[in-house]
């Protein structure tokens, strides 16, 4: 929410990631990858399509901007009663409240998270959620989201979702570690859940997510294993690669994840974890 604020105050201007660094995370230190994670969670929640931008466009090395139309709010209960045969003719000036379209924005919000609460909860139960949802729940088990594709202009999605499955082979040969299919991973692809909505629908231990970010010819993963039944992250590391060969990429880093990934399962829960920021 602090995020749209941060944009809506500015439309049509360029909002740098330091800035929104700054408004937004001002009170907790976080990298800019928390700006890029929300910004896409965001757009998820408004519908919005990078590539043809309606609300929030990239503008690429400097920031993001808002492109919606923003104008105050219409305190509408000031108004006479409405006629209704003349509203779309009706050009008499209505008063407006200088910032309190702030108001109708958080409302806006509030609603459709109120919504999304409503049907989150329904995943578990849904006839048509992945198979996996059945099973029972196993210490050593855990799902691997799809990764996000965070490249400028979202051109490697195709790498993303190849990093994905490539893990879940890796993973899937761990000796005793049992392994959410690619059918069930990608069923939450583009869906606004949180992590323990993800294991409480598969019935897992730990959740796998990551992004994917390219600068010039390097490619740059993010891998992070988060324990379920507390939300702490058990591990997270970020992997550099020249990208001269898409398919040794994915499995070097694939490779290094599960090995990371391995030693952190089985260290158990006991083990000293971060809080997920």
């Amino acid at each position: 929410m602090r995020l749209l604020l941060c944009l809506a105050e500015h439309p049509g201007e360029i909002v740098s990631i330091e800035d929104l660094l700054n408004q937004v995370w001002s009170d907790v230190t976080v990298t800019q990858d928390s700006v890029y994670q929300a910004v896409t969670s965001l757009r998820r929640l408004l519908g919005d399509d990078p590539k043809q931008p309606a609300y929030i466009a990239t503008v690429p090395r400097l920031g993001y901007r808002m492109v919606a139309t923003v104008s105050p709010w219409t305190d509408q209960r000031t108004d006479p009663q409405p006629d209704h045969s003349a509203a779309l003719t009706n050009t008499a000036p209505r008063r407006r409240t200088g910032f309190t379209w702030v108001a109708g924005s958080a409302l806006c919000l509030a609603l459709v998270v109120l919504v999304a609460f409503q049907f989150r909860g329904k995943i578990a139960n849904n006839s048509h959620a992945p198979a996996a949802a059945v099973a029972p729940q196993s210490e050593n088990s855990i799902a691997v989201l799809p990764f996000l594709d965070l490249t400028e202009g979202m051109k490697e999605e195709e790498f993303a979702d190849g990093m994905t499955e490539e893990l879940i082979d890796k993973l899937s040969k761990i000796p005793g570690l049992r392994v959410t299919p690619p059918t069930s991973s990608f069923y939450f692809k583009g869906k606004q859940v949180t992590v323990a909505d993800v294991a409480k629908a598969l019935r897992v231990a730990y959740v796998l997510d990551g992004s994917v970010r390219k600068s010039g010819a390097r490619l740059r993963v993010a891998a992070r294993l988060i324990r379920a039944d507390n939300g702490y992250v058990v591990s997270s590391e970020s992997y550099d690669r020249p990208l001269h060969d898409i398919l040794m990429v994915q499995d070097d880093i694939a490779g290094e994840v599960t090995k990371a990934l391995r030693a952190s399962i089985e260290a158990g829960p006991d083990a000293p974890h971060s809080p997920v920021n």
